[in-house]
């Protein structure tokens, strides 16, 4: 039943992405893998592990515009549920550490043994275990989205308002997680992992895997927020965007829809946080930087809002525009980013993929209406041509 419900909203256009990402998770690890160094097809350790980083971008993005796209929720506080997930996920990779750090504590990270912690605190019992971490992941950040959801919905706290919510939910996370004494490393973070179920973190047979997770997670996701908004629930959730007080005196219980959606998508900002840090071998309270969270927005609208493609395109192209311009140009970047949003607000409000989806429709129906006009001509030519 859920594999049918799944297939029956899958488009082409979504088939096709879904079959690029099964590629990617294939070729990608194998031309790292299975070929020299000296090979021009041989892609480097360094850009496997990058190119996984744009993969949980662009899944934080789609989970973005699940409540952006089509419910019209502009959350600025999502980067508090990436860097909660990321969070979760550091923690067991401290766990595994063990004697292997720098003070050869079995049990406490090195940086509670160098602030003098004489025990483990009671929230970092299980995530030795990576079941346990797993569930953690998508918990944490669904539990603090329900709670925070459940409130402000039955509030009726709308637009601009429920943004600058998120976004001080946001800082204070930032500025709570920045304490030496909240038992999460404070200012430097969780970093030094060295294993990940039991594999060496920095092999190139782990990174490669960790690329593969992020590509087939990507997809997963991508059908599933498909299946979503294609459903009967999915024509509410647009309802409730479009004209949300008139789908309130229908009868639905619109925060209970708002929940739903907002409850989903910090899930699968989590997931994206978790695939995040070990790739990149860091998490620390930065990632709750609220201009963060205003980036995934910009990757949404760069791509196109409300198309579930656009947002991963919008990742992708901005963030691999990044690593080349600050490269070249590191103290324009934030100019570039900044120009970029407002050409695309002026010149291309759909986004990219909007907006060729929008030319493509267009030439279809102009192709249509050609076709029917060359049939009622040919209708009318025949009887002309039989006196």
């Amino acid at each position: 039943m859920i594999t049918s419900f799944l297939l029956k909203s899958l488009d082409r256009s979504i088939v096709v992405v879904v079959a690029i990402l099964l590629g990617l998770a294939i070729a990608i690890p194998a031309l790292n893998l299975l070929t020299a160094p000296d090979h021009p097809l041989h892609v480097p350790t360094f850009l496997v592990s990058l190119f996984g980083k744009y993969l949980t971008y662009a899944l934080l993005a789609l989970a973005l515009d699940l409540v952006w796209g089509f419910c019209g929720i502009l959350s600025l506080g999502h980067a508090a549920f990436f860097a909660l997930g990321g969070y979760a996920m550091g923690m067991y990779l401290m766990r595994q550490i063990g004697v292997r750090g720098s003070y050869g504590n079995p049990l406490l990270p090195d940086f509670m043994v160098f602030l003098n912690w004489k025990e483990l605190p009671w929230f970092w019992q299980g995530f030795d275990m990576f079941w346990f971490a797993a569930l953690m992941v998508v918990l944490v950040p669904g539990l603090l989205a329900f709670v925070f959801g459940w409130f402000a919905f039955r509030s009726r706290v709308n637009g601009v308002y429920l943004s600058i919510i998120t976004q001080a939910m946001t800082y204070a996370l930032l500025l709570a997680f920045f304490r030496n004494d909240m038992g999460f490393g404070g200012n430097n973070g969780l970093t030094d992992f060295k294993d990940i179920l039991g594999f060496n973190i920095q092999a190139d047979g782990t990174r490669a895997a960790l690329f593969a997770a992020s590509a087939l997670t990507l997809a997963l996701c991508l059908v599933l927020t498909t299946a979503i908004v294609r459903s009967k629930y999915g024509k509410v959730l647009v309802a409730v965007r479009d004209a949300e007080s008139r789908t309130r005196f229908l009868g639905y219980r619109v925060e209970h829809i708002k929940l739903f959606a907002f409850t989903v998508s910090a899930m699968m900002a989590g997931i994206a946080g978790a695939l995040y840090v070990p790739q990149v071998g860091i998490i620390n309270p930065g990632e709750f930087e609220p201009g963060n969270s205003i980036e995934v927005v910009i990757w949404t609208a760069v791509g196109g809002r409300g198309t579930l493609i656009g947002p991963i395109v919008g990742a992708i192209l901005v963030n691999g525009g990044k690593s080349i311009f600050t490269a070249a140009f590191p103290e324009f970047w934030l100019f570039a980013l900044g120009g970029l949003f407002v050409f695309v607000t002026l010149f291309l409000p759909k986004g990219v993929v909007g907006t060729a989806s929008a030319y493509l429709a267009r030439r279809k129906a102009h192709r249509r209406a050609a076709d029917a006009e060359n049939a009622r001509d040919n209708l009318v030519a025949e009887p002309m041509a039989a006196e």
